[in-house]
């Protein structure tokens, strides 16, 4: 493992780290939300028998990254370039799980030349996406959170930075306050120590400072996202739990049908945190 501090064109500081074989096929790894660079991700062990070189960052406002106030989903290829740029990458690919995957697909639309795969796992679809439904079959603490992300910063910025002391002080908080919504494969999945220790790790990096970069995602999602889906012309993985509630299913169905090179897998009986036990997959066939 690797840590350092990337500078942005305009003084952001962008925390990264870079994990696996440093001579490997580059892979960007795109963080949920909440969350960051200790997100999940395979073992360095895996990732040296894959041959691969991943690279996380915080998101502005999460972890030791700085703020990026009013970013869009499509900021996110802005910075994978700088970060790319500083590390001397000419091409890459990137994988996004959950809040990560519209971030990913962000960059495989803004990047043309860069980047050569695109993977989002459990990701959502564009607020605006015609003919989708885009709350339909979302469990409802996600629709009050959008819907209040939707009538602005104020509606949402006091509620999530309460959640976020209450998370960063105790970080497996968060997944007690969703087990009521979580399907069974879902409780199965969480209930692993090493998920949990993982994702306490995870949650309690995001949350270091204060809780900018989850407010900021929520807004980011229900806003344009500033890019077309459709633009994206390097080859997609899309992978999606038919059970998932947090980002439902249709989300990647409408996805698959607007990205010209997109090969969409549902896997029945899984959820959302089902994504965690396919990123193996996902990064060896992005990193392909």
């Amino acid at each position: 493992m690797a840590s350092r501090v990337v500078k942005a064109a305009d003084g952001r500081a962008l925390a990264v780290e870079s994990y696996g074989d440093p001579r490997g096929r580059p892979v960007f790894l795109l963080h949920g939300t909440p969350g960051s660079r200790f997100g999940p991700a395979p073992r360095s062990t895996v990732l040296y028998r894959l041959g691969v070189r991943l690279i996380a960052f915080d998101r502005p406002g999460y972890g030791d990254s700085d703020r990026l106030p009013g970013r869009t989903v499509a900021a996110a290829a802005v910075d994978v370039r700088t970060i790319a740029d500083e590390f001397g990458l000419a091409e890459f690919a990137v994988l996004g799980r959950s809040g990560g995957g519209p971030h990913a697909l962000a960059c495989a639309a803004l990047l043309p030349g860069r980047v050569r795969r695109a993977a989002a796992l459990v990701s959502l679809a564009p607020r605006d996406a015609s003919g989708l439904d885009w709350y339909a079959g979302m469990t409802a603490s996600n629709v009050h959170a959008y819907r209040e992300a939707e009538r602005g910063h104020h509606r949402i910025a006091d509620s999530m930075e309460f959640r976020s002391r209450q998370i960063k002080d105790d970080p497996i908080r968060l997944l007690k306050g969703l087990a009521p919504e979580l399907p069974a494969t879902d409780r199965i999945v969480v209930a692993d120590a090493g998920i949990r220790r993982m994702l306490q790790s995870n949650f309690r990096e995001a949350f270091r400072h204060n809780a900018d970069g989850w407010i900021d995602d929520v807004l980011a999602f229900t806003a344009d996202w500033g890019f077309k889906v459709g633009d994206i012309a390097v080859p997609t993985w899309l992978w999606h739990g038919a059970d998932d509630q947090f980002s439902p299913v249709e989300h990647s169905r409408w996805l698959a049908d607007r990205i010209p090179d997109a090969t969409l897998i549902l896997e029945p009986g899984a959820a959302h945190f089902g994504a965690l036990r396919v990123m193996t997959a996902a990064m060896k066939w992005a990193a392909g």
